[in-house]
């Protein structure tokens, strides 16, 4: 089948693929771009030898493909084994070969008959022209997709890229290679994979066994394009594939032109920049042609390109307008487009960097003033970093930073003065940028602790992970100084709750442990004393200790009870914040009649407070939303959804205000609702809204998976659940089995935590696989639902009594589809024994239940025969239902039906008249 697009634009921009999507944002820019893979292009020797480095961009491969035998084998090997998706980092610092080996390696794959494609971040860069890239995988063996620099792209756009049509055609094995300097990104990068089923792995380049062969290998490929025979010396010292090239080169150049090479990498650098300042004089001084660009002009703006990168051309236009170059901006781009030619020329891009990356990066270095090398530093380049650091701090910031790694100078006399005169810049560099800053050994911690005071107070989607990472750095630093117990006390607290929000839950908890114990040095400090309780309360529960968080938290609530007396005002709402977070313990518990108590008496407490400070209405949505939860888990439903409606309204709002902020609690708000109405039959809406939340949810955990794939594993319970009751099954199979994927790997770092959440999944995973016709596999989940639920019964009866009866209810309906009836029915006599406890201390939550499983056991008697047994439970169920129906009639009707029918049947097996 053909496939056919046609792109145009009248005005403005348009980019088309064929067999892809295309992600784009609110202004319908994209996130990033997609073309097919592009082998190497020719290039002239006498153009190469104009200028040494271009032989040094792998985009051009004069070095044959050597050395990497192995890794391409094992690129290979992963490319047709495992998975029919699967994702690789490759990564190693910046010169060890990693582009080569990937250009090897896609140009292999092209021949084996895969689509290849390349992925190029959106932001930053030039917009394709209009067109459209065919990337139908029709007729092929699978796809195979390359992404460079995948450390700098923020986690929501890679995740974006995840999800692209392209890599998810069912039957085509799909390959996402990324690359990258280090592996730091790499577990986030992964967790977010997780809800995709991909296989991933990591793979280090490491330096080459055999750089003697590398070295003489790049030596004989430059000796080629200058006509010159190598000289025969021994291979430096070096482990990194970029040095054995430069080292290479240089002795080739030196050849070439009589000159002798200089030692130490640094001295490499040193005459490759050297050749380019000779290029740039030579093409002036000809002076008879179109070239009229100063040499000292040509510094400036390859300068200046190395830290904006290609742009298109009116914003090149103004960076070069600000430069001070003397000829017109224009003659100073078509000039330095001469000497550094675009990647993609139809692209219309301007300002192409130094390549390869390194090189430009020990250009920024050497041009700003305070090194000892032999190479001249400028007075302007300083000036022109401030300018352009703030518009184009995402590549500038990188640069710099990985540059400073090498060059001590870089960073105090230059990237952390800038920094610290506006801090907010490396907020806006984003999350991994934050990452890098806090990785570098002499950052100081006071530029350190100034980038902090722009941290969003609450949490922040796309900032937390490197806010956590720069707190850790500043209390590491600052404790190393002080580690009095008042600094340790706030230093931990600070960074538990940093942690916290990043989702790295057992260091939150660690942290919290010594805060408090801290703190307790320090007891006549009462309020940091109860601050201090809470946090660990809330750690605790969060890694699923709910026993000690509920012990950890009375603590806490009865010093802020006290604190509240004497000063109302001041400590009301803490208070009442600390209620909200016992009831939801208490809850975790089971101790539901209890949760509610304390419920209201937050609502009301919040109440009060928000009628005095609207501010703080979030914390008032907060207790609106728990309290909805403990008037569900009491059978309220009614109240229960109006609770949680309001609640809902009030994050809405915020969340309109501070996506990063509110959004999670908004998509939490989302799910409880649902659940909410469609336990009182109202699917259509349930529906709705749980599609709403998985939406939300979805985003979120691309961004930050440790934070909020629980969240997004709840949402997917209950989208399974609404999906199957709107007779979606397979829908509701395959949301539920991501439930299950998400928890069963959540559950392996922290069983106590997360096997709750599995069970339930599971459990009803189980049944709505049975629904499905797959009864092998829905009774393998059944048995495995209730192995987990009854470890936890053992534990905890409580709280567990009813999920078991769940799971022992569905494992029934699975062994009687199996041919195993009398296992069936003992599996649900269980489950009536379990709800019956269950629903004598709360009848209003467990009606529904009980009957239904009463109607189930009736059911399997009258399918073994046994008439007059099967009366009993089916009778009962129905003075159950028919005691229900008014109050919750879109529930119980159907139920009710059902049990009359079964009712029915077994009278007239037994000969006696049908009941009124």
């Amino acid at each position: 089948m053909s496939a056919e697009q046609h792109v145009t634009a009248h005005s403005g921009y348009a980019y088309g693929v064929i067999g892809a999507d295309i992600h784009v944002f609110g202004d319908g820019s994209p996130v990033y771009l997609l073309q097919n893979w592009r082998r190497a292009p020719a290039a002239d020797p006498e153009w190469l030898r104009e200028l040494p480095s271009r032989m040094l961009n792998a985009r051009f491969e004069v070095v044959p493909f050597t050395g990497r035998d192995a890794e391409l084998a094992a690129l290979c090997a992963w490319r047709d084994q495992g998975p029919r998706l699967a994702v690789r980092w490759m990564y190693a610092p910046g010169g060890q070969g990693k582009t080569r080996l990937a250009a090897r390696f896609a140009d292999a794959t092209q021949d084996e008959g895969w689509r290849v494609a390349a992925a190029t971040h959106g932001p930053g860069s030039v917009q394709q022209p209009p067109g459209s890239q065919d990337l139908t995988t029709e007729g092929r063996d699978g796809v195979l997709l390359v992404v460079d620099y995948a450390d700098r792209w923020p986690l929501t756009h890679l995740t974006w890229l995840f999800s692209n049509a392209l890599l998810h055609r069912p039957g085509v094995l799909a390959r996402v290679l990324l690359l990258a300097r280090t592996a730091d990104a790499w577990p986030a990068v992964r967790a977010s994979l997780a809800n995709l089923q991909a296989g991933t792995s990591g793979m280090a380049l490491e330096d080459l066994p055999d750089g003697a062969g590398m070295y003489r290998a790049a030596r004989d490929a430059f000796a080629v394009r200058y006509g010159v025979t190598p000289a025969p010396e021994p291979a430096p010292p070096y482990g990194l594939t970029l040095a054995l090239h430069m080292a290479a080169l240089v002795s080739v150049d030196a050849r070439a032109h009589g000159r002798r090479p200089p030692a130490g990498l640094a001295g490499l650098t040193v005459y490759l920049l050297d050749r380019e300042h000779l290029h740039w004089g030579t093409l002036f001084a000809r002076g008879d042609g179109p070239y009229a660009t100063p040499p000292e002009a040509m510094n400036r703006t390859v300068f200046a390109a190395a830290l904006t990168g290609a742009v298109d051309r009116s914003t090149g236009s103004a960076v070069v307008s600000g430069l001070g170059t003397g000829p017109p901006p224009g003659r100073v781009l078509d000039d330095h487009a001469f000497c550094y030619p675009a990647a993609e020329p139809e692209r219309g891009t301007v300002l192409e960097p130094l390549y390869p990356d390194r090189l430009a990066e020990d250009f920024l270095a050497l041009t700003l003033p305070g090194h000892g090398a032999d190479y001249p530093a400028t007075e302007w380049a300083p000036e022109v970093t401030a300018r352009l650091l703030g518009p184009h701090a995402g590549r500038a910031v990188t640069f710099l930073a990985a540059a400073a790694q090498r060059w001590p100078h870089l960073g105090p006399r230059h990237l952390y003065p800038l920094l610290a005169a506006d801090p907010g810049l490396a907020l806006a560099a984003g999350g991994a940028a934050l990452s890098a800053l806090a990785a570098l050994d002499d950052i100081p911690v006071r530029l350190l602790s100034a980038v902090e005071q722009r941290f969003p107070v609450r949490r922040h989607v796309d900032l937390d992970a490197g806010i956590a990472a720069v707190t850790h750095r500043i209390v590491t630093e600052l404790l190393a100084r002080d580690d009095g117990p008042r600094a340790r006390a706030a230093a931990y607290h600070h960074l538990s709750t940093r942690l916290s929000h990043a989702g790295r839950l057992d260091e939150a908890l660690d942290a919290a442990r010594l805060g408090l114990a801290a703190q307790e040095e320090l007891p006549e400090d009462v309020p940091a004393l109860a601050t201090a309780l809470a946090r660990l309360g809330n750690c605790l529960a969060l890694t699923g200790r709910p026993e000690e968080a509920v012990t950890v938290t009375e603590e806490a609530a009865a010093l802020f009870r006290r604190l509240a007396a004497a000063e109302p005002d001041r400590w009301n709402g803490m208070h009442a914040g600390l209620l909200n977070d016992l009831a939801i313990w208490l809850s975790m518990l089971g101790r539901h009649q209890d949760a509610l108590a304390l419920g209201e008496r937050s609502v009301a407490a919040w109440r009060r407070i928000v009628a005095t400070d609207p501010a703080l209405e979030e914390h008032l949505a907060g207790a609106l939303h728990g309290l909805g939860n403990y008037l569900a888990a009491l059978g309220r439903w009614a109240e229960a959804a109006d609770a949680n409606a309001e609640a809902m309204l009030i994050w809405l709002r915020l969340a309109e205000r501070d996506p990063a902020a509110h959004e999670p609690d908004l998509a939490g708000a989302l799910v409880n609702h649902a659940n909410h109405l469609a336990a009182q039959g109202r699917r259509a809406e349930a529906l709705e809204l749980s599609e709403q939340a998985v939406t939300v949810l979805r985003a979120l955990a691309r961004v930050n998976a440790a934070a909020h794939e629980p969240d997004l594993a709840l949402a997917l319970t209950s989208r399974g659940a609404d999906l199957a009751e709107a007779g979606r099954v397979s829908e509701a199979v395959d949301a539920t089995a991501e439930a299950v994927a998400i928890r069963r790997r959540l559950a392996s770092g922290n069983l106590a935590a997360h096997a709750p959440g599995l069970g339930q999944a599971l459990s009803n995973l189980a049944y709505f696989l049975l629904d499905a016709g797959r009864p092998a596999e829905a009774l393998s989940a059944a048995e495995e639902a209730v192995a987990l639920r009854e470890r936890l019964y053992a534990e905890r009866a409580d709280p567990h009594r009813a999920d078991l009866a769940q799971s022992l209810s569905n494992l029934g309906m699975c062994l009687e589809s199996a041919g195993r009836r009398a296992e069936g029915a003992a599996a649900t006599r269980r489950a009536v024994e379990l709800y019956r406890a269950a629903y004598e201390e709360n009848p209003a939550a467990y009606t529904f239940d009980l009957a239904r499983v009463l109607g189930n056991l009736g059911r399997f008697l009258a399918l073994d025969r046994r008439w007059e047994e099967a009366l009993a439970p089916v009778v009962e169920a129905i003075a159950l239902a028919e005691g229900s129906t008014a109050a919750n009639a879109p529930a119980y009707g159907p139920l009710l039906g059902n049990l009359r029918r079964t009712r029915d049947g077994c009278l007239r097996m037994l000969g006696r008249p049908a009941a009124r």
